[in-house]
């Protein structure tokens, strides 16, 4: 089993940048299937970045690819989002996950076991 606590969220102009970390607990951290997910108001959950366990596979939604980058140290049991170049329309709630699933299911909300309470991300104009 493993808990995940969000932090780095906050407001930000258009066009800035921002570092979302995740912190796990757990001592099997390094065998999960990671992602980032948001969810702006009214909307579903959206997948928005995965990594496999040893960090060599990664995969970004096509919303954010190019800007966001996903990242993580299995030795102090964290998980980071950079996210630059931030639009308006990236203002949500942003969730981190853990999972075992195979990396094929990353970007599938209902496949993850773990989840975070979340941390708000909001850009401003």
């Amino acid at each position: 089993q493993v808990q995940l606590v969000e932090s780095g969220g906050g407001l930000v102009q258009a066009g800035g940048s921002l570092r979302l970390s995740c912190t796990a607990s757990g001592r099997t951290f390094s065998s999960y299937m990671l992602g980032w997910f948001r969810q702006a108001p009214g909307k579903e959950r959206e997948f928005v970045a995965g990594i496999n366990w040893g960090g060599a596979r990664t995969r970004y939604a096509d919303s954010v690819k190019g800007r966001f980058t996903i990242s993580r140290d299995n030795a102090k049991n964290m998980l980071y989002l950079q996210m630059n170049s931030l639009k308006q329309e990236d203002t949500a709630v942003y969730y981190c996950a853990a999972d075992k699933n195979d990396f094929t299911r990353v970007e599938r909300v209902e496949n993850y076991d773990y989840w975070g309470q979340g941390t708000q991300v909001t850009v401003s104009s």
